[in-house]
């Protein structure tokens, strides 16, 4: 009898290992079917998000590439501040060690800082405190009703920024209006200024040989003659990407009527203060450029007789972010001579 519960118990013994063998397989089988509809879980919830962004890429494309500019600057050493200028609050960049010899960058119009996202890096790594400012209307400033947006109004703004950040004084660079704007300051505020850089600059009295209504294209075909004016060579620009540079330039082409009609009568324009400057000018110019063309920049150069001229080759009017490879040597070697 003992021998037969031995026996029997045996079985049993074996009857609960297998039990408990198949509860393992059980168990794991289950594990792994959890995992797997975790793992479904997951790739849908990234096949959603991935079709939400591309959707959202597809409507806004120039917002997802203005933050891959922003990334690009970030990594370059910019950083994005504000400030407040005769009570309009002012959005700039900043790069550079802070107790380096200021540099302030004043983008064109319909610009804004980032324009200037090749060329700062190269000034920075010299050892300047490179500033680069939205000016009112542009950017990520704010857009006052009540501001001009004339060329000798910005010029204030851009003193006012300098004030409110304690720079006495500096080297002033400025690109196409930005240019006009930076040639008020050197010429009203000559003890701010201590070098002028005229980057393919507006300013002249010259009434433009090409349809202004295209700095605020309405159509594809718009946006195309603008770049063409704009770059030599202009790429292919996608119809949803098109599309969406058109609905910016609607919100933003308030500002710009109002510049141009600033700019109408000429009082802005820099012919008799050029004269009068005393300190160094370096004018650099795209040899393409169709909007201000060399011919310009020739005539700044003859007002300024302690200014140097160089002309780049194969450069249109974008050249300082376009040719920024060539300016660059060119712009350091005036600033640390």
């Amino acid at each position: 009898m003992g021998q037969q519960m031995r026996l029997f118990d045996r079985p049993l013994d074996r009857q609960g290992e297998t039990g408990t063998l198949t509860r393992s397989a059980g168990g794991k089988a289950k594990e792994r079917g959890g995992a797997m509809k975790s793992i479904v879980r997951w790739l849908s919830i990234a096949a959603l998000l991935a079709g939400v962004t591309g959707l959202a890429f597809w409507e806004r494309p120039t917002s997802f590439l203005d933050r891959f500019t922003d990334a690009d600057m970030y990594f370059s050493g910019a950083r994005s501040k504000w400030v407040r200028v005769a009570g309009h609050r002012v959005h700039y960049f900043v790069e550079g060690p802070p107790e380096g010899r200021a540099v302030v960058l004043v983008h064109g119009l319909g610009g804004h800082a980032e324009d200037w996202r090749n060329l700062a890096p190269v000034v920075a790594r010299w050892g300047f405190r490179v500033y680069l400012p939205d000016l009112p209307g542009y950017g990520r400033s704010e857009q006052p009703k009540d501001f001009s947006y004339s060329v000798h109004d910005e010029a204030e703004v851009v003193v006012g920024f300098m004030d409110a950040l304690g720079i006495q004084d500096a080297d002033l660079g400025g690109w196409s209006l930005g240019g006009a704007v930076a040639q008020h300051v050197a010429a009203r505020h000559p003890d701010r200024v201590r070098k002028l850089i005229l980057f393919d600059s507006e300013g002249i009295n010259e009434a433009p040989k090409w349809d202004v209504s295209l700095l605020m294209p309405k159509t594809p075909a718009d946006l195309d003659r603008m770049d063409a004016l704009l770059m030599p060579h202009p790429p292919s620009v996608p119809a949803y990407i098109a599309r969406d540079i058109l609905r910016r330039s609607k919100n933003d082409a308030w500002v710009i009527h109002r510049v141009i009609d600033t700019m109408r009568n000429g009082s802005d324009a820099t012919d008799k203060l050029l004269p009068g400057l005393k300190m160094p000018v370096l004018i650099l110019w795209g040899e393409l450029d169709r909007i201000t063309p060399v011919s310009q920049g020739m005539r700044i150069s003859a007002l300024v007789p302690q200014s140097q001229i160089e002309i780049f080759p194969g450069c249109g009017h974008l050249a300082p972010g376009q040719c920024a490879d060539q300016i660059g040597p060119v712009v350091i070697e005036f600033l640390v001579s």
